[in-house]
């Protein structure tokens, strides 16, 4: 190499070495290699950064040798301000050839030769490959915890608070252990235990797997919903029972007017098919009674739930109540419509100077018998209202026989 060529060298070479050092101060100032490096890990992540530590490990010392020779390189050149040819080919030889002593790399003695090295060499851009490949495994391992880790924690810190929570408000419920509490407890502290120790285990596809954290949590926060609710519920037991037993009273209201709807319409109305509304009240009374034997026993999260469903299934049958009286009102309401219906269109045959029609007479005489009669056929009188109508439409465009007229 010229002395040109090898100062030119020596400027990038200056240059890269910044860059390399600056880069592996980074890797060792990054959040994620000082919690690897605090952590007490396990598992696939435990694995993986044995690995990534020996990398960083034996990148530093590459370094460390590649920096020997640049500065041999240095030293020697600024000795010698204008290099002979003897000079040039010994500072080539540092630039250009094997002059980087590899870290543990003794060649095995079946690999030697008799006049060969005994240690393995590599050039400086060589060495530079290595330090990059290193680098990027060691990289991708702390950047990988470091995601796994921010993804996890703080999430998980916010479900443990949850449960902190809940256990806090059944504790001053009743004292006693509850189940699905404890379960909870268990299957968090296994989480909390692997996302600490060992993040990478729950990386899918490059993202942190949360979906187990978030199936307890949507637990948790049922749970704590539910114990909140208890708790109401005993702040408040009286004016809640209020309240449902004034429900239990509408449905058992619904039943009765369904009922006498029913006896109505089956009177009035032929054919009715109606279904006998269902006597549900009682039952739930019976299920309000039973509820006392729990308030006295102080279990107020059993309570909670059973006054739940008491709602729902008093809910439920004040529906059922009003669709059945809706059916049986809605028949005779049906009667009604059809009787006004005639009466406009007779009115409107008077206004018209049909009212002696003989045809349109018998017609609306058919259509008020069978309206006006009990039990009413419905089916027999709309047809006949229908043709009642249709004569009228006829007669009014001028329709009909001069008999008629």
């Amino acid at each position: 190499m010229s002395r040109e060529g090898i100062d030119h060298a020596l400027r990038g070479l200056r240059e890269e070495k910044e860059k390399i050092s600056a880069a592996l101060l980074d890797l060792e100032g990054h959040d994620g290699n000082r919690l690897l490096k605090g952590a007490r890990l396990a598992g696939e992540t435990w694995r993986r950064w044995e690995d990534a530590r020996a990398e960083i490990a034996l990148v530093w010392r590459l370094y460390d040798a590649y920096q020997r020779v640049l500065a041999e390189v240095e030293e020697l050149r600024a000795r010698h301000g204008r290099p002979g040819p003897a000079v040039l080919v010994e500072l080539t030889g540092l630039l250009a050839g094997e002059s980087v002593d590899v870290p543990g790399g003794e060649i095995p003695l079946e690999r030697r030769t008799l006049l060969g090295e005994s240690r393995e060499r590599i050039t400086l851009d060589e060495a530079v490959a290595q330090m990059e490949a290193g680098y990027a495994r060691a990289a991708e391992v702390v950047a990988a915890a470091d995601a796994a880790w921010t993804a996890l924690l703080v999430p998980l810190e916010d479900v443990e608070e949850t449960w902190r929570e809940t256990a806090r408000l059944a504790q001053g419920l009743d004292g006693s252990r509850h189940p699905e509490l404890d379960r909870l407890g268990r299957e968090l502290s296994a989480l909390g235990q692997l996302a600490r120790t060992d993040p990478l285990a729950l990386v899918s596809d490059g993202r942190a797997d949360t979906s187990r954290l978030d199936r307890v949590r949507v637990a948790l926060e049922a749970l704590r919903g539910s114990l909140a609710e208890a708790a109401r519920l005993r702040d408040g037991y009286e004016q809640r029972l209020a309240v449902v037993t004034a429900s239990i009273d509408d449905v058992e209201e619904a039943e009765r007017r369904a009922r006498e709807a029913r006896t109505t319409a089956t009177v009035k109305i032929e054919a009715a098919g109606l279904p006998e509304p269902p006597s549900l009240g009682g039952g739930l009374r019976h299920r309000l009674a039973d509820l006392e034997g729990l308030r006295r026993a102080g279990r107020w999260a059993e309570l909670a739930a059973r006054v739940a469903e008491l709602d729902r299934a008093t809910g439920a049958a004040l529906e059922r109540a009003r669709d059945n009286l809706a059916l049986s009102t809605g028949l005779l309401d049906r009667r009604g419509e059809l009787r006004g219906r005639l009466e406009a269109y007779r009115a409107k045959a008077g206004r018209l100077g049909f009212a002696e029609d003989e045809r349109l007479t018998a017609l609306y005489g058919r259509a008020r018998g069978l309206l006006w009669t009990a039990p009413c056929d419905l089916r027999r009188a709309t047809a006949a209202l229908a043709e009642y109508q249709r004569a009228i439409k006829e007669r009014e465009g001028g329709g009909g026989t001069e008999a008629g007229r």
